[in-house]
């Protein structure tokens, strides 16, 4: 199976004074086309950092990232940018939904950054939102929509460009604990049926033991659980 996403030797630092302080240190990953992967681990460990350098977010200080077997180094911004609303979709604690737009807007902007058209945009933004049961709710604002319901909306847009894989930190974090089981399962479904990679940083125990595999950061280095 051809990796969506590889890394190797992947390694972040930061500058503290005089100081080196490494957050992880010659990492190794593949993560395969509709594979589940779960990233653990104690708060401040380098988790979210972790999926944010996977997804082209941050710099790499050393090491390669290969998006799609795309060395991302040697990209320019508008193709790395080209390259994420290709391959990849991203969902995060908060929703970080467009409080002016309805749920079928956000839905529909990826699309249009892409270059479709308005009509096509919004209807595979309405067919998604159905998908995920927003139905009755495609009119109206976020702040009209409950926790659960932004965060559907949210998975929905990461997911509207059809992506090869999903990167999500803590994408339950911020909900109470029926809700969070709603929205693990409706996203391991959507997985199953279209065949898209998950990426997961979480806490939650639950959710992890639905993954594929479980890989905990710790002191700078995945250890497969």
């Amino acid at each position: 199976m051809s990796n969506i996403i590889e890394c190797r030797k992947l390694t972040q630092y930061f500058d503290d004074a005089d100081t080196r302080v490494d957050v992880f240190h010659d990492l190794d990953l593949e993560i395969k086309k509709a594979e589940r992967v779960a990233i653990v681990g104690a708060s401040g460990s380098g988790k979210s950092t972790l999926l944010y350098m996977l997804g082209g977010l941050d710099n790499i200080k050393s090491g390669r990232v290969l998006i799609d077997a795309q060395d991302i180094s040697q990209l320019s911004a508008r193709k790395l940018g080209e390259l994420r609303n290709q391959a990849l979709g991203f969902v995060y604690q908060f929703h970080h939904l467009l409080a002016e737009f309805t749920a079928l807007e956000n839905v529909a902007m990826p699309l249009l950054i892409r270059g479709e058209s308005v009509a096509q945009a919004r209807l595979k933004a309405r067919d998604l939102l159905i998908r995920v049961g927003l139905e009755k709710r495609l009119q109206h604002k976020p702040g009209e929509l409950s926790g659960g319901e932004r965060q559907r909306a949210a998975i929905a847009r990461a997911l509207v460009t059809e992506p090869k894989c999903l990167l999500a930190d803590e994408p339950t974090g911020n909900l109470d604990s029926h809700t969070a089981r709603q929205v693990y399962e409706m996203l391991i479904q959507l997985n199953e049926d279209m065949g898209i990679a998950l990426v997961l940083v979480t806490h939650d125990e639950q959710l992890a033991a639905k993954m594929d595999r479980v890989l905990r950061l710790s002191d700078g280095s995945l250890i497969q659980l």
